[in-house]
């Protein structure tokens, strides 16, 4: 088989992996100056920045972990974020330490009482994320540490945002301030640039930059015999049954010169006047020594056509949208749909390796 992949983010650098490891020829086509993508890492003077937001490696898959560690080494790196409202500190996930910062607290039943004081008590499902969050963790956390930031992120009311959104955010009665629950967790050493390009290293796979599918989308579409599509699936399709929705994101990197600027990787900004909800500090991803130190501010933002896309805005009306499409694209032949925005699903990256590996079984 003669395989074009679109696009050298994980799903297609997987998928590519596989298919020259069984002998097939792969081409991969990448838009951008550089493979990965959005989990692209770029050294900057001995310091690999997450050029797109903060990556963490999680997973509680051993065979996804395993999968993961052949191509490159992993540190032991744990996520334990910090968030700041009103200029007061607290631990993320909520835990005893947010709880203690909160009320004062000092034991798991105090936290207990005071939560089971606050929730609201539901007689259905919830029908929205705010309602969801009240449910769970009652009203003093939602409104200090859930509202302002969820608001800022996705760019609309708690109320209008589907419920599921919020069970991300894990909720503990314990001082442990590690954000996943994950058995394995990590940063690649080196940056994970280098697992990509480990990945892409055999010699069947071919890699292409700057190169936009659409450009040239019909002489591909005649020229292999499969295409492996990791791109906007509305885009794919010229828009025809309307957009769907995504959320983007910009960024500002700064070097420096003090070797430590917030003392964490990861700093979330909850208030809704700070147009940036975190700042990463990315030598602690990696424990680094260097006498300088590199930021990035995360600023969220409305997606409009020639941005580019970050989340999938999975309300009911942009899920029945996305359905005509997907039966658009069963119905279309040699081309698959993969990865967040190919399927347009929120994916975490051990997510992304298993539903490429899913495909490779059906495929290769």
């Amino acid at each position: 088989m003669n395989y074009l992949v679109v696009g050298s983010g994980l799903f297609g650098a997987v998928f590519a992996h596989e298919a020259a490891k069984k002998g097939h020829d792969v081409t991969v086509i990448e838009k951008r100056d550089h493979i990965g993508g959005n989990i692209y890492t770029k050294n900057v003077d001995g310091i690999n920045v997450h050029q797109y937001g903060a990556h963490i490696f999680h997973t509680s898959n051993k065979m996804i972990w395993e999968y993961i560690n052949q191509f490159g080494e992993f540190n032991n790196f744990v996520n334990a974020p910090l968030a700041i409202h009103q200029n007061q500190l607290y631990n993320l996930p909520f835990n005893m330490n947010t709880f203690h910062a909160l009320w004062g607290v000092k034991t798991p039943k105090e936290a207990e009482k005071i939560i089971a004081e606050q929730r609201l008590v539901l007689e259905g499902p919830a029908k929205n994320l705010e309602e969801q969050a009240l449910s769970l963790v009652g009203r003093d956390i939602y409104e200090t540490l859930i509202k302002g930031y969820t608001e800022k992120q996705w760019g609309r009311s708690c109320l209008e945002l589907p419920a599921f959104i919020i069970n991300r955010l894990p909720v503990r009665f314990t001082f442990d301030n590690n954000y996943f629950n994950d058995r394995y967790q990590g940063i690649p050493v080196g940056g994970y640039t280098a697992i990509i390009e480990n990945m892409l290293s055999n010699s069947k796979v071919s890699v292409q930059l700057n190169t936009d599918f659409f450009n040239q989308k019909d002489i591909y579409m005649d020229k292999y015999d499969k295409i492996i599509y990791t791109g906007m699936i509305d885009e794919f399709f010229d828009y025809c049954y309307g957009e769907l929705e995504y959320r983007s994101l910009s960024f500002t990197h700064e070097r420096l010169e003090e070797e430590n600027y917030q003392g964490n990787a990861v700093v979330n900004y909850i208030d809704k006047e700070i147009p940036y909800t975190r700042i990463i500090e990315h030598k602690h991803f990696e424990f680094g020594t260097q006498e300088h130190t590199v930021i990035t501010k995360e600023y969220p933002c409305a997606w409009s056509k020639g941005m580019e896309p970050y989340y999938p805005v999975n309300n009911a009306d942009n899920n029945r949208l996305y359905k005509k499409y997907k039966q658009l694209a069963e119905e279309t032949p040699n081309i698959v749909f993969g990865g967040r925005l190919g399927m347009y699903r929120y994916f975490d990256m051990h997510q992304v390796i298993d539903a490429a590996l899913l495909l490779c079984q059906r495929e290769l």
